[in-house]
């Protein structure tokens, strides 16, 4: 599994993630076949469409942020990153220290892309 050093090096990767992608917005886009939900012209035809997108896991003691690789057959994890202890409490404070898997948004967003793209 990747760490934030090797990925922050894998500049073709990182082309590839979807800042905007939910987890919602994943399991209706590769999950829910059917229903008439689209995000922009993308739809999904086929294992071969697939997303790059992170997420923030809460369910072991200490949050993980994870780069999912999803498509409608699986989601691999393939980048597991640590957020840094003050983001880490205000984080769990932001969602009453409840155990999920949550979107990238504010200020782990903002954190995630300057490590990563230098923004």
């Amino acid at each position: 599994m990747l760490g934030l050093d090797e990925l922050r090096k894998d500049r073709e990767l990182l082309s590839y993630i979807d800042w905007e992608m939910t987890p919602e917005d994943a399991v209706r886009l590769y999950l829910e076949w059917g229903n008439n939900w689209t995000r922009g012209n993308f739809v999904v035809r086929g294992k071969e469409d697939v997303s790059f997108y992170f997420v923030v896991n809460t369910w072991k003691e200490k949050p993980v942020v994870y780069l999912i690789r999803r498509n409608s057959e699986s989601a691999e994890e393939l980048a597991e990153l640590e957020l840094p202890p003050g983001l880490e409490e205000r984080f769990l404070g932001s969602i009453g220290h409840n155990k999920g898997v949550y979107s990238i948004e504010g200020e782990v967003r903002d954190w995630l892309q300057g490590e990563l793209l230098g923004d």
